[in-house]
């Protein structure tokens, strides 16, 4: 998909399909009307036959019969003009790309509305467009869609350049983003443990990164004791991701930490069939670190970057961990584990520890964590718990800037005892309530006081259910959520070197 820039008024745009995004109730503003008195008065009255209003994911679709350039218009409704997002605009972009596919057409035109600043319009266009157009096609014989091939967006002179600078910074975020969901799409017979840390080692190849890959054998004599016990069921060794960006000039570290579980069956406290469908999902986490990390040499920001992803396979056999079990993490924290199917904040409390002793000055774990937390917000948000408000409202802004939902639940000191053994320092499960927060406070002990957020990303993670399907979330698909906030997140502190003040943290 090649994109372009041009000044070119809408209604003369040479393309197989405008897509214009109109304002509820405000349809006959801008081009809209420019084409409707192109076209003699025809589309005033279409929208009146079809009773198109301009209601949020709507669409009105009509062929122009070569009386303008454009050959088809598509009208996308972005509900109230008082609601308007720049995440509207990715949706209405998403839209049209999916249209001009399963049409099989092959240049779109893109008018800027000129609501926002022009690169974050831009921006939203651009990810849109990629984001919306995206299939994962690699084990299918045939594409029944076609292809679209180029991409016009169409803005004014004095806003040209804004535009043209946003559009490499889109196709970055928008890039990772997919290169994520290829990985979350990959089989779970494919794509290892041993595989993925192949794959963060081309990336690093690739992309000028450091790149460290430790076996079972080194994890054991750094103590990671809490990752080896997920571990032991499978004849897939683990692997422990570590990947390195470090520019000359950086002045702080961020550690990004994300679960990578390959396939989770539970272990000996087995999930239902229907449960265990779709859990080729659960390294998402891993899948967002490493995208992003691939992202940032392009993106050139002054700040040193660890990106983290411990990989295993949580299997039943002869020689996985039996609940009741006691194991050592990497920090000395003793773990009673009490449900095998809790491994994701098992082989996280090693990953955490690890990001510790290199020297983070914050850190951000990923991890389709729990289920409670789709319970609590639904499949379409992420939770996020922390113990500093400063960290927690500059991610939670980033994710709002990216248009991926998240929402701060609380870390009441009482989840807390609920973590506690009686024979160990902690045991992995506290039971049903609460079990997004039991989760996070687990977590929680091996961060070293260090600034910490946490989220949850299992709702957002995978398009599993219906009601989670949107313009650019396929269903049946990786997402990879988190990716562009973690870039966004990046970017903006690396424009902002002083250091951030801080809530209160633990």
């Amino acid at each position: 998909m090649e994109f372009t820039v041009s000044t070119i008024e809408p209604e003369n745009c040479p393309c197989d399909l405008l897509v214009l995004g109109v304002p509820e109730g405000e349809i006959f503003s801008g081009p809209v009307a420019t084409i409707d008195q192109a076209l003699g008065g025809i589309l005033q009255k279409v929208v009146g036959e079809e009773r198109f209003t301009g209601k949020a994911r709507t669409t009105l679709f009509f062929h122009t019969h070569d009386r303008i350039p454009p050959r088809r218009v598509l009208l996308v409704g972005l509900g109230p003009s008082s609601r308007i997002t720049t995440d509207h605009l990715r949706q209405a972009a998403a839209i049209g790309v999916n249209t001009a596919r399963g049409r099989h057409l092959r240049h779109i035109g893109l008018p800027l509305l000129d609501r926002f600043p022009a690169k974050e319009e831009a921006q939203a266009l651009v990810e849109g467009t990629i984001l919306g157009g995206y299939r994962f096609r690699k084990y299918k014989r045939s594409d029944e869609e076609g292809m679209v091939e180029g991409v016009e967006l169409i803005t004014t002179p004095d806003r040209r350049e804004e535009v043209n600078e946003a559009l490499r910074r889109a196709a970055i975020f928008a890039s990772a983003t997919c290169f994520a969901r290829d990985l979350v799409n990959e089989p779970p017979n494919e794509l290892t443990p041993s595989r993925l840390a192949e794959v963060a080692r081309e990336v690093a190849t690739q992309k000028g990164l450091r790149c460290t890959i430790y076996g079972p054998e080194e994890m054991r004599q750094m103590g990671m004791g809490a990752i080896l016990a997920v571990a032991q069921g499978s004849s897939q060794p683990p692997r422990f991701i570590v990947l390195e960006y470090a520019p000359p000039q950086a002045k702080r570290t961020v550690a990004i930490v994300g679960k990578g579980v390959t396939f989770d069956s539970g272990g000996l406290d087995i999930k239902s069939t229907e449960g265990m469908e779709t859990m080729k999902m659960d390294m998402a986490g891993a899948a967002a670190v490493i995208a992003a990390m691939s992202a940032l040499p392009d993106l050139a920001l002054p700040v040193r970057v660890l990106g983290i992803a411990p990989a295993v396979e949580n299997l039943p056999s002869g020689t996985a961990t039996k609940p009741g079990d006691i194991v050592r993490a990497m920090d000395g924290h003793t773990i009673e584990i009490n449900n095998t199917d809790a491994e994701g904040r098992m082989i996280l409390a090693d990953a955490l520890a690890y990001a510790v002793q290199q020297g983070a000055d914050e850190i951000i774990d990923l991890a389709t964590l729990t289920g409670s937390c789709i319970i609590a917000l639904g499949p379409i948000c992420a939770g996020v718990m922390g113990n500093d408000q400063g960290l927690l409202d500059r991610l939670m802004q980033a994710a709002s800037k990216a248009g991926e939902k998240v929402w701060q639940l609380p870390l009441f000191e009482e989840y807390l005892e609920a973590m506690k053994s009686e024979i160990a320092d902690l045991r992995n499960s506290g039971g049903r309530y609460a079990g997004a927060q039991k989760g996070a406070i687990f977590l929680r002990e091996f961060v070293g006081g260090k600034p910490w957020a946490h989220l949850d990303i299992a709702g957002p993670a995978f398009v599993e259910h219906e009601e989670a399907k949107g313009p650019y979330w396929p269903k049946g698909s990786g997402t990879g959520f988190g990716v562009r906030t973690l870039l966004e997140y990046l970017t903006a502190i690396s424009e902002e070197p002083q250091e951030q003040d801080s809530g209160k943290h633990r």
